[in-house]
């Protein structure tokens, strides 16, 4: 089968496209022929050599999440699986291939009406930007900003935190055009990249939902309403500064909080049961799902340059076989 492997960590040109072996599902596991596998920040920062200090190794195959058909199944496993279609978690990577083995445990059958492009895009994002809100305390009526709100999280998170009664939902992003395409996902104020608005804009809030953290974090505790809470569910833009708790310290007197967040903390039946309330609502149109671009698995790499160069709006997601949504264009709001 033919996947995209990490020859060297570095520039997309990093990327390689292999030949492997068709995974064999062991016990509890289940093998999907893939039809689309999402782009994420994560395969971002693993190509790049950034997370070498955690484990991972050239020779890695990228992707944490896929849509397509069970074709088998491991012992253990109800053959009944066998022929649906389905979204799945492969964790760490293995996802840009044509094939890969699957946690049952991990895997959820997909609503008719929900592309596989659709399910791919939504899957992690949705999760992450849900469980991110609550691990925040967010409630009703209080005021949220979404830093890099341009991505799939922040998307996710923006429209997440609207139905939930946001009074407010501002969102930092790079340019006019995004702000015009997140305040039709329900954001209320835009604001650049530094947090800077305008004099309607709120003068602080009570949650900051942050996909960015990177060296300009802790400026944003400054944006926190007294009691507030600032929650960094990744890291696109690298780590903060080794005195991050410097700034909250500060402002002592303020009752600012600070957490991180991994949908890892949260056990898979929990995280399925959401994730099967969101397909539904996606399939239903109450939630949008925002693709980038639908580019063939062996183009992998302009996938990453794109990422790079931070072009991407929504998810970037990558197909194997011929497909009718290879030719979406890139913006497509489903």
């Amino acid at each position: 089968m033919k996947a995209v492997m990490i020859r060297e960590f570095g520039d997309p040109r990093g990327l390689a496209v292999v030949d492997l072996p068709v995974p064999v599902p062991a016990p509890g596991q289940a093998l999907i022929a893939i039809e689309a596998a999402g782009v994420a920040g994560a395969d971002v920062l693993i190509r790049s050599g950034a997370l070498a200090a955690y484990g991972f190794r050239e020779g890695h195959i990228p992707g944490g999440e896929v849509a397509g058909t069970v074709t088998a199944v491991g012992d253990g496993v109800d053959p009944a699986w066998i022929g649906q279609r389905v979204w799945a978690f492969t964790g760490t990577g293995g996802g840009y291939a044509e094939q890969a083995v699957v946690s049952i445990a991990e895997v959820l059958s997909l609503p008719a009406g929900l592309s596989a492009v659709d399910a791919v895009t939504l899957g992690s994002s949705g999760v992450v930007a849900h469980f991110g809100l609550a691990h925040a305390h967010f409630s009703p009526g209080e005021t949220v900003l979404v830093r890099g709100a341009a991505g799939s999280i922040g998307i996710m998170a923006v429209q997440l935190a609207v139905s939930a009664g946001a009074s407010a939902v501002a969102v930092t992003t790079s340019s006019p055009e995004r702000g015009r395409r997140l305040r039709s996902l329900g954001a209320t104020h835009v604001l650049d990249r530094s947090g800077a608005g305008g004099s309607d804009d709120p003068t602080g809030y009570d949650v900051i939902i942050d996909v960015v953290a990177g060296p300009d974090m802790p400026a944003f505790f400054d944006r926190l309403n007294p009691n507030g809470r600032l929650v960094a569910v990744g890291a696109v833009g690298g780590q903060p500064p080794a005195d991050v708790g410097t700034r909250l310290m500060a402002a002592f007197q303020k009752s600012m909080s600070f957490a991180t967040f991994s949908a890892a903390t949260v056990t898979a039946a929990v995280r399925q049961a959401v994730r099967t309330e969101q397909f539904a609502a996606a399939a239903g149109g109450d939630l949008q799902t925002v693709v980038h671009e639908v580019l063939p698995l062996e183009r992998a790499a302009v996938a990453h340059q794109k990422m790079d160069a931070g072009q991407v709006f929504g998810r970037i997601v990558l197909t194997v076989g011929p497909s009718t949504e290879s030719a979406a264009p890139i913006g497509v709001v489903s």
